[in-house]
This record gives C-alpha cells, structure tokens and sequence, in this order.
C-alpha cells in the first residue's frame, strides 16, 4: 500500500500553501487514513477503473485512490491546491497515475479530461454539490459508478424514495441518471476544520436513461415545477409550464396521473411518463 496523509501531514501542507479552507469553497479536508480506504473500497475501485475525483484539495482522498493503481483525474478549482497535487502525489506513491486538472467542476466538459471517467469518487462541497453532481452525470455518461461524501442532508434528499419528508426535485433528476444509496456514514472528526454538518456516503449505479436530451428537460422543468410549491396539487403546480390549470389537468390525466396528487407522490418514471405525453401533446416525440 501507499501512503496516506494524516492529520500533521494536512496541517503542515496547508501551512506551506498558506491555505485557510474556507466555507466559501466548502473546504474540509479528510485526514483520516481509515476512511479514505473504507470510501475507496465502498466505490469499487480497481486499477482499471478510470476515477474522477473533484475538489482533491491537499491529495487525502487522491491518494487513497492512487495507491490501488487505478487512473485518476482530479479537478481542482483551486490554483494553489491544483499546483501542487502533483508534488504531494509523486512524494507519497513515485508510481501514481495522476492527472490535475485546474478547472470548476461546474464548467469540465470531455475534453478536459485525458480519458472517459468510470468512476466518480469525490469529497463534494457543501454548497454545490447537487449541481455539480448533476452536471458531471450530464457530461460523463461513461460514469457508471460514484461514491460521494456530501452533507447529510444533501445526501438522504439523493437516495430519498417518493413519498418522503425530504424528497423533492434533486431526488427525481438523480434518479434520472441511475440508482441511488445511503452507503456509510462518516465522522465529523474525520474533517479538519471540524464542520458543523454531518455527512454521508452516497452510491449510485447508473442505469440506461428513460429519454434523449429532448425528454430529460421537458421533465427537469416539470420537476422543478412541481416542487417550487410542493404542497400545491399537479394541476396548479403545473399550470404555469403546461398552459393553465384546466390544460395542467387534461395533460396529467392523459399520462395516467392524477391533477390532484402533488409532485412528492410521483417517481422519476410517472415524471418521465409525463414528459412523454407533454411532448406527444406539442406534436413531437422524444
């Protein structure tokens, strides 16, 4: 095995960086050796496995992904952060196979990156953690498997079920992509700083999209529709995207679906059902 950065080893690089993490970039770095190997084992990763890894910061969890041998790219937003992963990496495992790429997560398109990513394994930022998860889904339809640590709370609303206190519009466009579980919970004291959150372990598993891209933003604006104001019934809740409440109503009844219901009893496939007959009825078809 490779080696791991511990807590004197993180302190002491961000101090040769003179990096305060800031909640702005939602910077808490793992320092814990335990359980960078318990996510890399829960993600499935082996030498053939190609990783994305986002929001690398000082290299904990790079590291932990390098020593099985598999091919990482990392995207730092960070300039400093992005500089010197290099460095730190080729100190630690001289046989890494790293690649850094300075760039937002919300903005990496294909071709910033030297191979088609497989696996997405990452320690998200607070803050942007479901966009950023579904913009790389978008972009990376090679991603077949992912393991995130994000925020409690961000990651029961991914994994939640139809029907649940805290399902809503993140939970149908994640389902869109494939299947989603609580893997693992995991300490605060494992962070430095200490965060005033709890976080998760999140997996999913991709399954083939139900539609083209034609489909998937019909049924992301009716999502977002029917969760702006999630205690108002379908055919109110709808009635601003599908021509009001009476067209609303005919539209969802056409789909099976009824006006009455409200968006929180509806899965990712009854939303897709929906989209269908949306399109249908505007004479095109996915």
């Amino acid at each position: 095995m490779g080696a791991l950065l511990g807590p004197a080893e993180i302190r002491e690089l961000a101090a040769t960086l003179d990096v305060t993490p800031t909640k702005k970039l939602g910077q808490n770095f793992v320092h814990d050796a335990n359980t960078v190997r318990r996510i890399v084992s829960i993600a499935g990763v082996t030498p053939e496995s190609a990783v994305l890894e986002v929001g690398p910061g000082l290299g904990s969890l790079t590291l932990g992904l390098t020593e099985t041998g598999a091919a990482v790219t990392a995207v730092e937003i960070d300039a400093r952060l992005a500089a010197h992963l290099p460095t730190t990496v080729s100190a630690m495992q001289p046989d890494a196979r790293l690649t850094v790429v300075h760039q937002d997560a919300m903005q990496v398109s294909a071709e910033d990156l030297p191979v088609a990513p497989t696996h997405l394994v990452a320690n998200l930022p607070y803050n942007v953690s479901v966009p950023v998860l579904l913009h790389l889904l978008a972009t990376f339809p090679s991603l077949v498997r992912s393991l995130v640590m994000v925020q409690a709370e961000v990651g029961y609303r991914l994994a939640a079920d139809p029907g649940s206190k805290v399902y809503g519009s993140p939970s149908v466009k994640a389902a869109w992509y494939g299947s989603w579980r609580i893997a693992g919970q995991v300490s605060r004291q494992v962070f430095w700083p200490v965060p005033n959150v709890d976080s998760v372990l999140v997996g999913f598993d991709r399954h083939e999209p139900p539609g083209d891209e034609q489909l998937r933003s019909r049924v992301f604006t009716l999502v977002d529709a029917a969760f702006q104001q999630r205690r108002k019934m379908l055919r109110q809740a709808l009635s601003g995207v599908l021509g009001g409440s009476a067209r609303a109503s005919e539209i969802l009844e056409a789909a099976g679906i009824a006006p009455t219901a409200r968006g929180e009893e509806l899965g990712v496939d009854d939303f897709v059902r929906l989209g269908r007959t949306v399109l249908a009825a505007a004479g095109t078809s996915d």
